[in-house]
């Protein structure tokens, strides 16, 4: 009897870890059932169904990490962040080195305009773990890391995002191309260009590369090398309106710069007299533009020293006293820079002479 009793135990035993396991195997499908469904749902952009269909799976598994994290998503797409950071902010917890939830917790900080939080959940994204292809979900994170930096104005540390990025990113075309793009947005010329020169050696026909390589070179007061990569940038593609504009003030630029080495002295001459009646035509313009235009309150005026230095300045007189060049361009200059708060945005020989003086600022 002892002998029959617990075979019998065992076959009870058998019995409910039969059943049990049966149990679970359909609580874990309906699980799935439900989160398949759900997945479905978000994909399509239905984020009411999939917040109910995610809530439905976890009915059948409440500690399930990813139905949460779906679950977190979708409240991020209803816009109720809240509750998604409630979620994640429990899963971050048991997985503190998941690079989806760090990010996801990251992009709700910025929404919330958390700034500190913000940095350091992109920086834990960055350097967490990703199941498949880590070093690209750690590049597009550390791109949206750069994003925020550049809206919030944060010039510097973008940049600093930027050289790291670049650093390891390859020499594929597209991606250099689009690191040039951010370190012009950041203001960082000189790391622009690199990267566009980069995407043309890889890919010379790119014309992104080369609309921004010729905006770089401009940018960075290169007139010469700038004149050519624009050109570049208007054969590839001659509806570039943008490029064009800045070809024909690199163009002026170049004709109008006194300095610039190997002119004769009589061509030089020449541009001075230019530069000096079109620093005159700007004074004009601007006092009938405004009848509230003065002069910066100076003792003479800028009118008043144009007017004095006028008949001084002609091609003959500029042969027999080239010191005459370098002051007639410094109040050429000055005229330039003085205008802009009381005029209209220079433009045409103006915009190219204020670049001319840009250049040569401290020289």
């Amino acid at each position: 009897m002892l002998a029959a009793l617990s075979a019998l135990a065992v076959l009870f035993f058998l019995a409910v870890t039969g059943l049990s396991n049966v149990y679970r195997a359909q609580q874990e499908s309906l699980g799935n059932r439900w989160f398949t469904r759900g997945s479905s749902e978000f994909n399509a952009g239905h984020y009411d169904d999939a917040v109910s269909d995610f809530r439905a799976a976890l009915l059948y598994s409440r500690d399930d990490y990813s139905y949460q994290f779906s679950l977190a998503e979708a409240l991020v797409g209803l816009n109720r962040s809240s509750e998604a950071q409630a979620y994640l902010i429990n899963l971050w917890g048991r997985q503190p080195e998941n690079g989806f939830v760090n990010r996801e917790l990251a992009r709700i900080c910025a929404r919330n305009g958390e700034t500190d939080k913000t940095l350091r959940y992109y920086h834990n994204a960055i350097y967490a773990t990703w199941p498949g292809d880590q070093e690209s979900e750690r590049r597009q994170t550390r791109i949206e890391l750069i994003h925020f930096l550049l809206k919030t104005n944060a010039k510097a540390q973008a940049q600093s995002e930027l050289i790291a990025l670049e650093a390891n990113l390859g020499n594929r075309a597209s991606e250099q191309a689009q690191v040039g793009s951010l370190f012009v947005q950041a203001k960082d010329y000189e790391n622009a260009l690199g990267a566009f020169q980069m995407a043309l050696k890889s890919d010379r026909h790119n014309t992104d590369a080369m609309r921004g390589a010729g905006l770089s070179t401009f940018e960075l007061g290169r007139y010469v090398l700038a004149e050519r990569c624009l050109k570049a940038a208007i054969v590839a593609n001659p509806r570039d309106t943008e490029s064009a504009s800045r070809l024909k003030t690199t163009q002026l630029v170049l004709q109008m710069d006194p300095f610039r080495q190997g002119l004769s002295g009589a061509r030089r001459n020449q541009i001075v007299v230019d530069a000096f009646a079109a620093a005159g035509q700007r004074l004009k313009s601007c006092k009938m533009q405004s009848a509230s235009f003065t002069a910066p309150v100076t003792e003479p005026t800028l009118d008043d020293t144009w007017q004095r230095m006028k008949p001084k300045i002609t091609a003959s007189r500029l042969q027999r006293h080239p010191e005459l060049v370098e002051m007639a361009m410094n109040l050429v200059f000055q005229i330039e820079r003085e205008t802009i708060a009381s005029c209209e945005m220079p433009s045409g020989t103006d915009a190219a002479l204020l670049l001319i003086a840009k250049s040569h600022e401290g020289n």
